[in-house]
């Protein structure tokens, strides 16, 4: 499927149908404790991956990748979950806006809240905090697997984020995850139209296995 058209319909769902999906697929997709900074965002694209290690005697770069990722991408920072320093900042929210990045996800902290916030940047991360990562960590590696919350990311794999927060998943699987997630979401709506037609809860989802929807086959 082309890309394009995959990341039109992700768009119409949320991440509580995908995380079913995935659920049903026995994937493992959820990352938690990433949560978003700017509210009523949703992000959907292939992950542009970087992995942080501490510096050396001669720190190299922090946030130089940028210049290599393309619009529609989501960076996803791996730095192994610190909260002491962060890997991203107000120059890096600029520039990202201004290049139409999806979205960025970071396993550690951002800074320069204010300025994501005024710019209305979708920001995914565990947590804040002001103190730089310069000359504290440097980019180890780019666009090589990198972990978020326990969950492996490779390059190019589907990351989907909007207010209940971030879910990654397998750019191989990514075709059947949909197909699974919209007829849950499809599900899921009847059931609704049940309860608005006078049927109760326990009906409704009787009537479209609910209860069913998220069970591995």
């Amino acid at each position: 499927m082309n890309l394009n058209k995959m990341v039109e319909r992700y768009y119409k769902l949320s991440t509580p149908a995908v995380s079913d999906a995935l659920d049903k697929l026995g994937i493992k997709g959820g990352c938690h404790g990433i949560k978003p900074l700017v509210g009523n965002k949703k992000i959907v694209g292939p992950a542009f991956t970087v992995k942080y290690r501490a510096a050396g005697e001669e720190p190299g770069t922090v946030g130089d990748y940028i210049d290599k990722v393309k619009a529609g991408e989501v960076i996803v920072l791996d730095n192994r979950g610190r909260t002491d320093c962060t890997v991203w900042g107000d120059i890096l929210t600029f520039t990202a806006v201004e290049k139409n990045i999806e979205g960025t996800v970071i396993e550690g902290v951002c800074r320069d809240i204010d300025g994501i916030k005024e710019l209305n940047y979708p920001m995914f991360t565990r947590d804040y905090y002001m103190v730089t990562g310069k000359d504290r960590v440097e980019v180890e590696s780019v666009n090589e697997p990198v972990v978020v919350s326990n969950i492996k990311v490779n390059p190019g794999d589907i990351i989907f984020g909007d207010n209940s927060g971030i879910l990654v998943i397998p750019s191989k699987r990514a075709e059947k995850v949909l197909e699974i997630a919209e007829k849950i979401n499809e599900k899921e709506e009847n059931i609704i139209s049940e309860i608005k037609k006078g049927k109760t809860i326990s009906e409704a989802r009787k009537i479209h296995g609910y209860h069913k929807l998220q069970r591995k086959e």
